[in-house]
């Protein structure tokens, strides 16, 4: 397995002045998914779960739906990913409808439109119910796992939790999409989805594409240590997901789908 970190020599300045030291840095590569033999997405990312990654990527985006559809997934060669799919995989689709960030420039009203064009799950407006307390514990939970973060800072994390509150799978990376797509896509590979039963919890704030793929993942309730954006909420509410932000601190907000959270 590549490295996910790095030592770099740095100067150390505080107030006793200034010493050599060593800093370990988050690795930061391309990782180039390849389908059938075609460059379909290049993503930076931390090196680790690459496959994870790249199916997860391709089922939030409503490409793959059932790992029956995937003939085979290797790592050819470094930071690089080989994906063969069946022919009744539709890789028109995803020439079309592509997200990779929140910076591509063609997030917007059609997006959400362009979700709904997808086998996107009917998310069950009953389930998960959560308590209050649950939902104050996940932070001290995801933090005592995120193993990479304790020693460089610089990693997001996404992590999925039951109902109860008990931490089931995590994924760190510099990109918390990349994070999403590699526990996503974990589950996926395990058959395990819709996660109809859990919750989400990412690291920092929840942008649009980490609503589309928990929706995608049929997970109803998606929480963030940060604010949510504008459209993150627009879609929350739109699928009847329960998303909150701010979770931190013994308090937070429940921006859609309040309905889940209970005493």
């Amino acid at each position: 397995m590549r490295s996910r970190m790095i030592a770099v020599p740095v100067r150390k300045i505080d107030g006793a002045g200034e010493s050599p030291e060593q800093d370990l840095l988050a690795v930061e590569e391309p990782l180039e998914i390849r389908v059938n033999g075609q460059n379909v997405a290049i993503t930076m990312r931390t090196p680790g779960n690459d496959e994870e990654l790249a199916a997860g990527f391709l089922f939030s985006e409503g490409i793959l739906r059932a790992p029956s559809e995937l003939v085979s997934l290797a790592s050819a060669a470094a930071n690089t990913i080989d994906l063969a799919v069946g022919p009744n995989v539709d890789l028109e689709r995803l020439q079309r409808h592509f997200y990779m960030s929140s910076s591509c420039g063609v997030c917007g009203k059609a997006s959400i439109d362009a979700i709904e064009l997808t086998a996107c799950p009917l998310l069950d407006r009953t389930r998960p119910a959560v308590a209050r307390e649950t939902i104050h514990r996940l932070p001290e939970k995801l933090r005592a796992r995120q193993a990479v973060f304790d020693r460089t800072g610089g990693l997001h994390a996404a992590a999925l939790f039951d109902a109860s509150g008990e931490l089931l799978e995590i994924r760190e990376d510099v990109g918390r999409h990349n994070a999403v797509d590699k526990l996503i896509g974990a589950m996926f590979l395990r058959n395990a989805v819709p996660l109809q039963q859990h919750l989400l919890l990412v690291s920092g704030r929840a942008s649009f594409e980490l609503v589309q793929k928990a929706a995608m993942g049929g997970i109803g309730v998606l929480a963030a240590v940060g604010a949510p954006s504008s459209l993150a909420v627009e879609v929350a509410l739109r699928f009847g997901m329960t998303l909150c932000g701010f979770v931190r601190d013994g308090r937070f907000n429940v921006y859609s789908g309040a309905w889940r959270v209970g005493g």
